[in-house]
């Protein structure tokens, strides 16, 4: 990775190494239709329409920017149902990068995780992982399994100086295997990245160290990769053991150590769709069957072919650490930026986005009124940013219909590969600390349609009280006229 230092210290920002060739147009509507359109989203940042947004920050799948030679690659698609060279790329591509035999495509990631629960999780089974994602967690539970998280104690601090806050508690993996015992463990999972704890970064030794316990117990060892992209990056930069391994080395002793990776294309493969790979070859006959019935064939797995070849070169180019930094070096400054401004963050920034604690902005919000979901909101009125919720509305409510109230109540703010400009980070920040010095301003929100499932995804709340209405007098107060 290339080190460039600019000649005056106070002009330092992260220097992205591609050009921009491609645009797409935005859009900043006023304050007063914002207002509107989120009523009318019923408060959930998901429901809002693209065009209505200026900063898409609410994820990074599907939605990076995709290089000149993965749009040329397209071009080339083999649309065979059976027999595809499409397909065989594709398989070429993951064992060069992984190191792996064995393929088995989906459309995404969380088709994956239904095919790996449908094959592997029984009613009251055991599942371990470092933390859980919220999909991987419902597909476990629809087949009558358990979620136990391992986390380390400093992975739900939401400041430390600690490296690798994704890491497993080994001690703790250890003493809850042997009390269940091996057998009523259906797998351990590690999540390269940790989604809803701040995209922290798990450690290689931690990886190894795993893969090993549960090859002595005899329990399969699973790595969720889709956020492996920057979690590589961190391995580079903060791990003594690989900063003198390539991203390759890396890769493929990940690939010798797991039992199965998958992983959601739409994140690590900068397109749209999803792998389940191996070099057990027994373990992919068990879930081969799973693949025509959910997905489609075997060479195609519900992806569109001009997708597979894009994948086959986003594989490729993760090994770049040219392409792989631009993400967490964006990321670090906006949280840096943040941080300065005094705003609460997730520290250190990790991957995937800039995450906000906004039960520590909004300590006067309580949990069951959802303050990381209020924030999402807030941040929408005010900036025309859509972040996402990564708290308790993001949680699945307990058997008995309590709420779960989550460890840490933040709001993400992804941050697309190769799509914003240092100018629109910037603007984030500045929209951001605009929030929180309002942040007084800002209130709850209550149910107006619940679904029972992923509720966060199409779930509609309406403000507790006219705290919204106020928000954007205030903006009107401060911005005047402007945007």
């Amino acid at each position: 990775m290339s080190t460039v230092r600019f000649y005056k210290s106070e002009d330092q920002v992260p220097l992205e190494m591609h050009k921009v060739r491609v645009i797409q147009k935005l859009f900043l509507l006023p304050v007063e239709e914002r207002l509107k359109k989120m009523e009318e989203a019923g408060n959930n940042t998901f429901l809002l329409q693209n065009k209505d947004v200026y900063m898409d920050m609410i994820t990074d799948s599907g939605v990076n920017a995709m290089s000149d030679n993965q749009i040329a690659a397209m071009s080339i698609a083999d649309d065979s149902y059976a027999g595809s060279e499409t397909c065989n790329r594709l398989v070429e591509s993951i064992e060069e990068v992984f190191g792996t035999k064995y393929f088995l495509p989906a459309h995404q990631g969380r088709a994956c995780e239904n095919i790996l629960a449908e094959t592997f999780v029984k009613p009251g089974m055991f599942t371990l992982m470092n933390f859980h994602f919220t999909t991987t967690k419902a597909h476990i539970t629809r087949m009558g399994g358990s979620v136990i998280e391992l986390v380390s104690a400093k992975g739900l601090e939401p400041q430390n100086d600690e490296s690798f806050k994704g890491n497993f508690d080994i001690p703790q993996l250890n003493e809850v295997i042997k009390d269940l015992g091996p057998k009523n463990i259906a797998f351990v999972r590690i999540e390269a990245g940790t989604n809803l704890i701040g995209g922290q970064p798990v450690s290689l030794e931690n990886m190894l160290e795993v893969a090993q316990i549960c090859k002595d117990n005899g329990i399969l060892s699973i790595l969720d990769a889709s956020l492996l992209q920057d979690n590589l990056y961190f391995m580079k930069t903060r791990e003594e053991q690989c900063k003198n391994l390539s991203i390759k080395e890396i890769m493929h002793k990940l690939g010798d150590v797991m039992d199965i990776i998958y992983f959601s294309a739409r994140k690590l493969g900068f397109a749209r769709g999803g792998a389940i790979i191996s070099n057990n070859e027994e373990l992919i006959m068990k879930m081969k069957e799973y693949i025509p019935l959910y997905e489609g064939f075997l060479t195609y797995g519900g992806m569109e072919v001009r997708s597979m070849e894009a994948i086959a070169v986003g594989l490729r180019e993760t090994l770049d650490m040219e392409y792989i930094s631009q993400g967490p070096q964006f990321i670090q400054y906006l949280v840096d930026e943040l941080d300065k401004y005094g705003v609460p963050m997730i520290k250190p920034a990790g991957g995937l986005g800039a995450h906000v604690n906004a039960g520590a902005m909004l300590p006067h919000i309580p949990q069951n009124q959802y303050p990381a979901a209020a924030l999402a909101t807030a941040l929408y009125i005010g900036g025309g940013i859509r972040g996402m919720e990564r708290g308790t509305l993001s949680e699945q409510r307990n058997p008995d219909g309590s709420e779960k109230y989550a460890d840490l109540e933040l709001v993400r703010l992804a941050v697309p590969r190769r799509v914003f400009t240092l100018s629109q980070i910037k603007y984030c920040a500045d929209r951001v600390k605009w929030v929180y010095d309002n942040r007084e301003l800002i209130g709850g929100l209550k149910w107006e349609d619940e679904p029972k499932v992923l509720r966060f995804f199409f779930g509609r709340m309406k403000a507790v009280g006219d705290w919204q209405e106020k928000l954007a007098e205030k903006y009107h107060a401060d911005f005047g006229g402007s945007l």
